[in-house]
């Protein structure tokens, strides 16, 4: 198959890039070609965003061009984030359309022109593929898209390392730029469990953050094997998502730190673990939370079944799912195409 994706310039650490080439990079492993278009609603330079691409991602092989100039002829085009599915909409190019989905993302702005444009292109009439059932399920009912969902993997670049001596440590992920992973939600548990228990040590990563009210290492960005050695010195992880769950609570279970995430519908149905702990998104109750993993007796047993949970999920299964889907939506479409119909492909 030849498959183009349109995605917005990527930055460091971008999850949703991540899983993006994870998927990109099986499908290039078994044989079909991708190529990447770059779509920037600011007008950026498309060689700039493309050579930062290739240094992000250097596991990718496929061409990088500029959507604003067009797309060639594909079997399928597939829009990454909601400014993407406009050029995947309006380009002429030959292709089936499709939707990779990793969040909900009109709650990712308050009722505006934004979130407006953005629910529209649920109505664009694409196949959706989602991260998690929960999306798919949200997108078949209320927006009518047929859906296709493949499970989260597990990052082999988090795993439980042996002989680190005593977890001593909790970490939250902190991204105050992003409303949807509740910053300020993290800090107020933070406050009350560093008054509670000052000897634990506190681990702020995600982006430098400067003063808060009690003690803690400011990691900010860091690379997987930086975070896994922080992960292996935790008893457990703060990790908060308002919208679709974040890869972090996989990594956090990998390596054996207990992840604390907020209760709500959307992180239980993807994060279907018994390790997890959940907690009402209060402060008092998230710090309670973190607070009976560390009053834990078995803490290396514990750490050890969380890790023993996740080993045996990977990625390849989650790019198997979306080569699956695609595949079979475009023996659909062949199948109903009139004759001769230009979008009709053999697969």
């Amino acid at each position: 198959m030849v498959i183009n994706w349109i995605i917005v310039p990527p930055s460091a650490g971008s999850g949703g890039h991540t899983t993006m080439f994870r998927l990109i990079e099986h499908l290039e492993r078994s044989g079909h070609i991708c190529r990447v278009y770059l779509y920037d609603v600011y007008g950026g330079d498309a060689d700039y965003y493309g050579a930062r691409t290739r240094k992000l991602f250097p596991g990718f092989a496929g061409e990088i061009n500029d959507a604003i100039r067009g797309m060639a002829d594909a079997h399928a085009v597939v829009a990454t984030a909601w400014p993407t599915a406009y050029p995947a909409y309006r380009d002429p190019c030959v292709g089936k359309r499709f939707y990779l989905v990793q969040d909900f993302e009109p709650w990712f702005h308050p009722l505006s022109a934004r979130s407006e444009l953005a629910e529209q292109t649920y109505r664009m009439g694409f196949h959706a593929i989602t991260a998690g059932r929960f999306l798919a399920a949200k997108l078949s009912a209320e927006y009518g898209m047929t859906a296709d969902a493949f499970d989260f993997g597990c990052d082999r670049a988090y795993h439980l390392l042996k002989g680190e001596g005593k977890r001593d440590g909790i970490v939250f992920y902190a991204r105050p730029e992003a409303p949807r992973r509740a910053f300020e939600l993290g800090v107020m548990a933070l406050q009350l469990f560093a008054e509670r228990h000052p000897h634990i040590t506190i681990h702020l990563y995600g982006k430098r953050i400067g003063r808060l009210p009690f003690a803690f290492v400011d990691h900010g960005l860091l690379r997987p094997n930086e975070l896994n050695r922080i992960y292996n010195h935790c008893l457990a992880g703060l990790s908060l998502s308002m919208t679709n769950v974040s890869l972090v609570p996989h990594e956090m279970l990998s390596a054996g730190c207990i992840p604390v995430v907020n209760d709500a519908e959307h992180n239980r149905i993807v994060l279907d673990n018994r390790f997890v702990s959940y907690a009402r998104p209060t402060p008092h109750a998230l710090a309670d939370a973190l607070g009976a993993i560390v009053a834990t007796p078995d803490l290396a047993g514990l750490a050890a079944s969380a890790s023993d949970s996740v080993s045996s999920v990977s990625w390849e299964e989650a790019g198997r799912t979306v080569e699956r889907s695609i595949r079979h939506s475009l023996q659909q479409s062949a199948s109903s195409a009139p004759r001769g119909h230009k979008e009709t492909v053999q697969i």
